[in-house]
């Protein structure tokens, strides 16, 4: 009986550890790394950009751009424990100088300096987000975006097989 009941106390904590972002903007579900990289070609990433990924999880899109494309890359990220790990992937990226971590909620930290921004969230978030984009970025900003489009926005290029959605602002 023990037993059962610290397998439903694990359960219960592992479901609340996963999803409670979801109150937030999207739940933790980390983009499979072939469409990591897709997502940064697409963007045409280069090392004079700065790419920001909003909600950036375990920092996998901000080590990829820095390491295969040599740029800058700044994540912000709500959840403690997930930001201790991209902390981690930083510190072992052998990239640590163009990544930088911010934590606190994407709604209220500045992304003026963008020129990429990625997005793996959830599809009312990205509806939520889109008067702070347009008011904050810059034109010809790039703007990627995993699984979810934004109603009324003008696609630039998808990949529809890979769900991934390019916007220019």
């Amino acid at each position: 009986m023990q037993v059962l009941i610290v397998l439903g106390l694990v359960f219960v904590f592992y479901v609340v550890w996963k999803y409670w972002t979801l109150t937030i903007g999207a739940g933790f579900d980390p983009a499979p790394m072939d469409k990591v990289h897709k997502m940064l070609n697409i963007a045409r990433v280069r090392a004079d950009d700065v790419v920001y990924d909003l909600g950036c999880g375990d920092g996998r899109i901000l080590v990829t751009a820095a390491r295969k494309f040599g740029a800058r890359a700044v994540g912000i990220e709500i959840d403690p424990f997930r930001f201790l790990f991209a902390l981690c992937m930083k510190m072992l990226s052998g990239r640590s100088g163009l990544i930088k971590l911010k934590f606190g909620n994407l709604f209220k930290i500045n992304i003026s300096t963008a020129t990429v921004v990625t997005l793996f969230l959830y599809g009312p978030t990205n509806n939520r987000l889109k008067e702070k984009l347009s008011r904050e970025l810059k034109p010809g900003t790039r703007i990627v975006s995993y699984i979810w489009r934004f109603d009324d926005w003008e696609l630039t290029d998808f990949l529809p097989e890979d769900r991934i959605y390019l916007y220019e602002m």
